[in-house]
């Protein structure tokens, strides 16, 4: 018998988490926080520290203690990581105390941001940890036997990603979160589609996918295409004597490389703001995946951050800036300074490049219409949603289906409502709902036996 248990990212965007259950075994798949619960205090230069117990009060964590009443908790032993994104990663550091004889897995750079966690919030994690890298397996021992876990590399929105891919003796489980096709990547390789049609050869059981875009018509379109489209926006900014900022998600390495190299060409001096930024960057360095850090300079603490932006008031046309707050996240760099919170003031002129779009939840859309109002009223010239998602479209997650061609799908990653289209193209191939495709809910156990090839 396989189970899985659907924890956290089957109702909302964030969250992430999906244990699997094999005799005596569990496994977990991610642990992600949600993140607007924590955004008033991503910016704060003394960063209130976060315990496991205030991040259940406030709604970051995934209810991971689902586990406790399934008698699950004891049995898990291993944590595998796919991403570095926080809404995969930012709960492990909190949560593994309480799955003390777990493993915790991920690619380099994912690894650096969960350490970097781990000490930013002085916690302790006493649990094995091991470094994997895409195109590698790791044998998990476990009481009911062993489970070979294989990672393969794809591409999403930040480096070093990773399909997962438990192989048991009760079936085979595939992990999709997140991904996208990028046949031209910025950074890295493209997905290794001959691994994925060997699989798909071999037989997938399960497959949990991301289903946060299944309702749009589109392949999603490259990074290079991003690139592009940054390189114009930058060269429609161009004026001398006004301010130039870009804001962008922190984690996309990619995105920033293009924002240097582009940046380097308007002889401006190329400054990065804020504490996230740092951190990612930080990683990037450490895994040899940050070719442009000795063309920038990064401040992160608040004092710091409001004398250069003191300096930058009157030398405007000086410096490019690249800074958070692309969500219009509270306490965000961006965000004070729209709000006149900072010694830098926007005026009419000055240049504001969104290289993201809004993540869709209720709380970002309502805060950017906000924040995007107060720039217009002060005359800034904004250009928005230079950006590509790193999520498929429906045509990504139709090849993945036909690739793969699992028995059984888990739509994840979004709301009921985003995850519904993929039931409707899972029944588009011949899927049947509630058969073998699975619309979920959080916290709720889904039971195969191939044995005898049904679900119970």
């Amino acid at each position: 018998m396989l189970e899985v248990c659907t924890i956290g990212g089957f109702e909302e965007v964030g969250k992430n988490m999906t244990a699997v259950k094999i005799g005596e075994d569990v496994i977990i798949f991610d642990a992600g926080i949600y993140l607007p619960a924590l955004v008033e205090q991503e910016e704060r230069e003394q960063q209130i520290k976060n315990s496991l117990e205030k991040m259940r009060r406030i709604g970051a964590l995934p209810n991971d203690e689902v586990l406790d009443k399934l008698g699950w908790t004891d049995k898990v032993r291993a944590i595998i990581i796919g991403h570095a994104h926080l809404d995969h990663v930012g709960a492990a550091p909190y949560i593994a105390t309480r799955y003390p004889n777990a493993e915790i897995m991920g690619t380099p750079f994912t690894m650096k941001i969960f350490e970097s966690i781990v000490k930013d919030e002085e916690l302790k994690v006493k649990n094995k940890i091991h470094t994997i890298r895409a195109g590698s397996t790791h044998i998990i021992k476990g009481k009911s036997g062993e489970y070979k876990a294989e990672f393969i590399h794809t591409t999403h929105s930040t480096i070093q990603c990773v399909f997962v891919v438990l192989h048991t003796h009760e079936g085979t489980f595939f992990y999709a979160l997140d991904f996208k096709f990028d046949n031209y990547p910025v950074i890295g390789t493209p997905p290794n589609y001959q691994k994925l049609k060997e699989l798909g050869k071999k037989g997938i059981d399960v497959l949990v996918v991301d289903s946060l875009y299944s309702g749009v018509e589109r392949k999603t379109p490259s990074e290079r295409i991003a690139r592009h489209l940054l390189e114009e926006a930058i060269d429609m900014a161009r004026s001398k004597n006004s301010a130039l900022f870009i804001t962008t998600f922190s984690s996309h390495i990619a995105r920033l490389k293009s924002a240097v190299e582009f940046g380097r060409k308007t002889n401006r001096q190329i400054i990065f703001l804020g504490r996230s930024l740092a951190k990612y960057v930080q990683a990037a360095r450490e895994v040899g995946e940050c070719q442009f850090y000795n063309k920038i300079k990064i401040i992160k603490y608040k004092k710091q951050v409001n004398s250069f932006l003191k300096r930058i008031e009157s030398e405007r046309g000086r410096y490019l800036i690249v800074c958070t707050g692309h969500q219009a996240e509270p306490g965000s760099i961006l965000d004070r300074i729209v709000k006149d919170e900072t010694p830098f003031h926007f005026k009419s002129g000055d240049n504001l490049i969104f290289s993201s779009s809004v993540i869709p939840t209720p709380t970002n859309i309502a805060s950017r219409e906000a924040m995007d109002k107060k720039l217009k009223k002060k005359g800034v010239k904004i250009q928005t949603d230079v950006h590509v998602s790193g999520h498929g479209g429906r045509e990504d997650l139709r090849y993945l289906l036909e690739i793969l061609k699992p028995k059984h799908i888990i739509p994840a990653h979004g709301s009921i409502k985003q995850e519904t289209p993929m039931i409707e193209l899972a029944a588009e191939l011949g899927y049947k709902s509630g058969e073998n495709s699975h619309l979920t809910h959080n916290g709720k156990v889904l039971k195969f036996d191939f044995t005898h090839k049904n679900r119970t």
